[in-house]
């Protein structure tokens, strides 16, 4: 195979799995934006997943939305800002969950780790729905044209899938 310098975020664009979902907005409680967003996939209050999933894990992520008929499939990504992927991820008109770094310093991304406690730097979670970002920190749904999050650092892009899909964690 040659080299290829990008990947399609998923190899099919015609599958289609969520797009109709009732999403519930909610927001968050302190630092819980990952239980958050599982909470509104799943339609759960987000205690449900606190002390259960590993913030940092999107496996255990995965894991919690199985009984819930859901699981996570990687998309590939890099380091590229939010907004370079919007576009392909918008067409999917799909369900999305999108991870980007916070720092308020950018070149900090790319510092060696605390020694301490192995700090980079915060990140943030919200779920993509078609072209509209459901956002934990604000309880509330938003174009994802003009989300804070366009400008950010990816961290982590997965497509909700069904819990029998071929692909996933």
């Amino acid at each position: 195979m040659p080299y290829n310098t990008a990947s399609n975020l998923w190899p099919d664009s015609n599958e289609s799995f969520f797009t109709h979902r009732p999403i519930r907005p909610l927001e968050q409680d302190g630092p819980h934006c990952v239980s958050t967003v599982l909470a509104m996939l799943s339609n759960e209050p987000p205690e449900r997943f606190q002390g259960v999933v590993n913030t940092q894990d999107p496996s255990s992520w995965s894991a919690a939305l199985v009984e819930y008929g859901l699981k996570l499939a990687y998309c590939p990504t890099d380091l590229r800002k939010v907004r370079f992927y919007l576009p392909e991820l918008a067409a999917l008109n799909d369900l999305f969950t999108v991870s980007y770094y916070t720092p308020h310093d950018p070149e900090s991304i790319f510092r060696d780790p605390r020694k301490e406690d192995g700090w980079v730097c915060g990140s943030h979670i919200v779920i993509l729905q078609g072209a509209d970002i459901i956002d934990p920190a604000l309880g509330e749904r938003t174009s994802a044209a003009s989300h804070r999050c366009m400008e950010r650092y990816t961290k982590r892009l997965f497509r909700v899938v069904p819990a029998g899909h071929p692909r996933g964690l």
